[in-house]
């Protein structure tokens, strides 16, 4: 008889978890520690992007195509201690805010020396956030006096410091505004396009393209566009543009489609019309080079062969570090030479090397170079893990996917931002997506842990906002970024500025618990920081399907769940996630021998305690066989469980 089996088993709460605990996956919340290091830059980040300008705004009227007045604003003022101290417990370490650049819009500053903007080329009454109008200021819109709206979004700045967190903001380097003008670029600054060749389509030192001879038309625009068929003095379907440019999405026509980024003009980067490069290349071997490497390289090309395009924007990014940003979030990266990435990124880096760089990149077959040659921080994991979570919330794939898509990235899964949701992307909560937050929560639980890359989260994510308002420009499903509107579970959170949830629902109250413990631990516990060990493949099995009191439960581990490991020597971690909305779960999982090398002192019948930390401390014991560690574990529907084993002292 081989002698596979210890003397003592544990029994009860220690073996399989409570059933009660089992039924909501909602758990109450013991306060957990923010990242309070000194260096924020040392833990795993946990970025909270905002759209700035609805965050603070609390009219409900949400009429379609509103104005400022009907439907309101949010202000940098609305970010008060009060408000930053909210976004704080979470657990996030970086703030995105998005829409700070001075974009068009279609409100009257000319009493502030700010030109109209022509409703003709500007999407929706707010204004698209990626139509930076001025690169050297903010959105008027933002400030409770726009005379001093620098320093009023300088004041947010050190206030987010003030809460140990650090601030991000947009650079859109593929496009600008059709009416860019800078009003406060530093004396001497060099506006896009002022010193262009507008004669020829392209130019090396020209920072746009142009179709010679010929005028830019206002492309035909559905009827209830713009401003929903209401008037204004400059909607009269004419923008004045000769030569016209082309668009900022690479449309070479003077009248662009409706369905064109329109509203913008490309940016050259010394790409020849014909696809050439106009600029040096980097040698063999940079991808294996540090950021000093590359710094080194750049500052030995004489100025002139480079782009000036590249000059303007090293400018920019450099303005806005000595204003107190600590990063950029990089608008369609992809769309612009990798070269030139290296080339901004090394002398950002020079200035603070600590500055956190996130590309929106979507083409894997990219990734690896705009890692390794454009020296960003981290990508979009958009085109593998977001895209292969939403089918398996929505029924359309199973779990396998993810260990796929973890398999793909794995030479460079740190690198890797994941997220549930952002601005382009549709609110969990809507019927369009998941139908309820609740639904995403397993997904929430493996992007936040699978790797040591940042998480990120869109505000009013952690409440269940569903995006159904019809704003105007912007249509329902997702918040809209083109029109004043407001964000009614954020709202009620926001409670009139208070931000004590003191309006929202009992659901919402504790989704936002469950956010806060998760988030909070996904960068506090040290086996994050460790490898990554798959539990997935090793435990795939056919499941039986049983019924117990009317509750449907599978026994086996399937494609329905989702198993792995994070370790390092400190800590180890096993996170298991129930995707099924209906059907509990109950298996042994199979523990893989990577555990063994740290556990390898342990007698052959000690148990090795584990402390779920998404509920209150419940505890677990894994036992070793003869085949390995293993431990037996039962699942509510959209139950999620991370067991983690103490750390050394």
């Amino acid at each position: 008889m081989k002698n596979n089996q210890c003397a003592h088993r544990p029994t009860g709460r220690q073996y399989w978890l409570s059933l009660p605990l089992l039924l909501s996956p909602f758990y109450a919340i013991a306060e957990s520690t923010p990242c309070n290091t000194a260096n924020v830059d040392a833990c795993k980040p946990v970025i909270y992007q905002v759209f700035t300008r609805l965050f603070g705004n609390t009219e409900t009227r949400n009429k379609p195509w509103g104005t400022l007045e009907e439907n309101g604003v949010g202000k940098f003022s609305d970010f008060d201690d009060k408000a930053l101290n909210s976004i704080h417990q979470l657990g996030v370490s970086h703030i995105w805010y998005t829409g700070i650049p001075h974009h068009a819009v279609i409100n009257d500053y000319q009493d502030y020396g700010i030109s109209l903007d022509d409703p003709d080329v500007v999407k929706g009454r707010a204004g698209s956030p990626y139509a930076v109008k001025d690169y050297y200021n903010v959105n008027p819109d933002l400030a409770d006096d726009p005379a001093k709206r620098l320093e009023e979004f300088q004041a947010l700045i050190a206030r987010t410091h003030a809460h140990n967190m650090k601030v991000i903001i947009d650079i859109v380097p593929n496009h600008v505004a059709r009416n860019y003008q800078s009003l406060s670029a530093p004396k001497g600054t060099i506006d896009f396009g002022q010193q262009d060749n507008t004669r020829v389509e392209y130019a090396k030192h020209n920072d746009f393209y142009y179709i010679p001879d010929t005028a830019f038309e206002v492309p035909d625009l559905p009827a209830n566009q713009p401003l929903g068929g209401q008037a204004h003095p400059l909607s009269d379907g004419h923008f004045d543009e000769r030569p016209a440019k082309w668009t900022g999405n690479g449309s070479r026509l003077a009248k662009p489609s409706a369905n064109d980024w329109y509203e913008t003009v490309k940016v050259n980067y010394g790409v020849k019309p014909n696809g050439e490069h106009d600029f040096p290349a980097l040698p063999a071997g940079y991808a294996n080079k540090d950021w000093q490497a590359h710094l080194q390289f750049w500052q030995q090309v004489p100025a002139a062969q480079i782009p000036a395009s590249w000059h303007k924007f090293k400018a920019i990014t450099l303005y806005w570090l000595a204003k107190g940003a600590d990063g950029f979030r990089y608008d369609m990266a992809e769309m612009v030479p990798v070269e030139f990435w290296s080339y901004l990124n090394s002398h950002i880096k020079q200035a603070n090397p600590n500055a956190l760089l996130l590309a929106e990149v979507y083409t894997p077959s990219l990734y690896r170079d705009y890692i390794y040659l454009g020296k960003m921080d981290y990508l979009y994991d958009k085109v593998g893990l977001y895209d292969s979570l939403k089918a398996i919330i929505q029924g359309k794939q199973t779990t396998a996917q993810i260990a796929k898509d973890q398999a793909n990235v794995a030479d460079i899964a740190p690198h890797m931002l994941n997220f549930l949701e952002n601005h382009d992307e549709q609110r969990i909560a809507s019927p369009e997506f998941a139908g309820s937050a609740n639904n995403a929560l397993p997904a929430l639980v493996v992007s936040s842990l699978l790797s040591s890359s940042p998480t990120l989260i869109y505000f009013g994510q952690e409440v269940g906002e569903a995006g159904e308002q019809n704003a105007g420009f912007g249509q329902p499903s997702r918040t809209s970024i083109f029109d004043y509107i407001g964000v009614p579970a954020h709202q009620r959170y926001m409670n009139d500025g208070k931000f004590d949830g003191g309006q929202s629902t009992p659901k919402e109250k504790q989704l936002r618990q469950y956010y806060q413990r998760l988030l909070n631990l996904s960068h506090t516990e040290p086996a994050l920081l460790g490898e990554y060990i798959d539990l997935h493949s090793s435990n795939q099995q056919t499941s039986g399907l049983e019924e117990n009191n009317g509750i449907q439960k599978t026994s086996g581990y399937d494609n329905q769940l989702f198993a792995f490991g994070r370790a390092n020597s400190q800590q180890q971690m096993i996170v298991v996630s129930n995707f099924s909305q209906h059907q509990h779960k109950q298996f042994t999982l199979k523990l893989a021998p990577a555990f063994n090398q740290y556990w390898a002192n342990k007698a052959s019948c000690e148990q090795i305690q584990l402390v779920d930390k998404l509920t209150d401390n419940q505890q677990v014991s894994v036992i070793k066989q003869a085949d390995g560690y293993q431990l037996k574990v039962s699942l509510a529907p959209l139950q999620s469980q991370v067991w983690v084993t103490s750390p050394l002292k």
